[in-house]
């Protein structure tokens, strides 16, 4: 069972993923508006195990909400939005987010990317420590860290499943990252490389582009 915060201005909306979230026996809190969903935050920072946050309310948009949210509590944020455009997925990215989902969106796969962002954050049991370099590029495994020349960089869950898989994978990409069949585009993908790409800065060709087919990660030592 999860705690999940849904956040939307409609009431339609909230009570779908109540009705398919409850279903699955997850418990709802529900919040109208992005300063609702920050006070909500603020006096129980560990009240929710993840957040689903409409971008466009009242008051406070739900980036800006996400953004402060994400000072006091460390829960995953899944974002909601008519708009597609990649612009505002790359600003939810970059802000934090661990998902983007684009209105109208079905409910079934929302409860299976709530699912995979659970999975992926929630710590293994006595996992041991193990690190990898590459260069000046260092990724702790154990701790789900990533270094760029002694410096520790700040990578989104996402961001971190898709650098650590691209380091041990060549192939089925989308689904073995995003944890679930692939619904979208393939500039869902992009977004997220160019993000990483930017992250690991001087390290960033490390990344590979194959023309028609996806990524891979090459890197001396590997």
């Amino acid at each position: 069972m999860y705690r999940i915060l849904v956040v939307d201005d409609e009431e339609k909306i909230r009570a779908l993923i109540r009705k398919y979230a409850e279903f699955e026996g997850h418990k709802i809190t529900e919040a109208e508006n992005g300063m609702q969903a920050v006070e909500l935050c603020r006096k129980d920072p560990g009240a929710f195990d993840i957040i689903i946050m409409d971008v466009m309310m009242p008051e406070l948009d739900g980036f800006s909400a996400a953004a402060e949210i994400k000072k006091t509590c460390q829960a995953p944020v899944l974002m909601l939005s008519a708009r597609g455009e990649e612009y505002d997925k790359i600003h939810g990215f970059e802000l934090g987010a661990d998902d983007y989902v684009v209105k109208p969106f079905s409910p079934k796969e929302l409860m299976l990317r709530i699912n995979a962002i659970m999975n992926r954050v929630r710590p293994s049991i006595a996992q041991p420590r193990q690190t990898e370099s590459f260069g000046g590029l260092t990724v702790d495994l154990g701790a789900r860290t990533v270094s760029v020349d002694g410096q520790r960089v700040e990578l989104s869950p996402k961001e971190y499943d898709l650098l650590t898989y691209l380091m041990k994978n060549k192939e089925q990409l989308l689904t073995n990252v995003w944890g679930y069949d692939f619904y979208g585009d393939d500039r869902t993908l992009d977004t997220h490389i160019k993000l990483l790409r930017k992250r690991l800065g001087p390290y960033s060709g490390f990344i590979v582009t194959l023309r028609g087919v996806g990524y891979r990660f090459e890197a001396p030592d590997v």
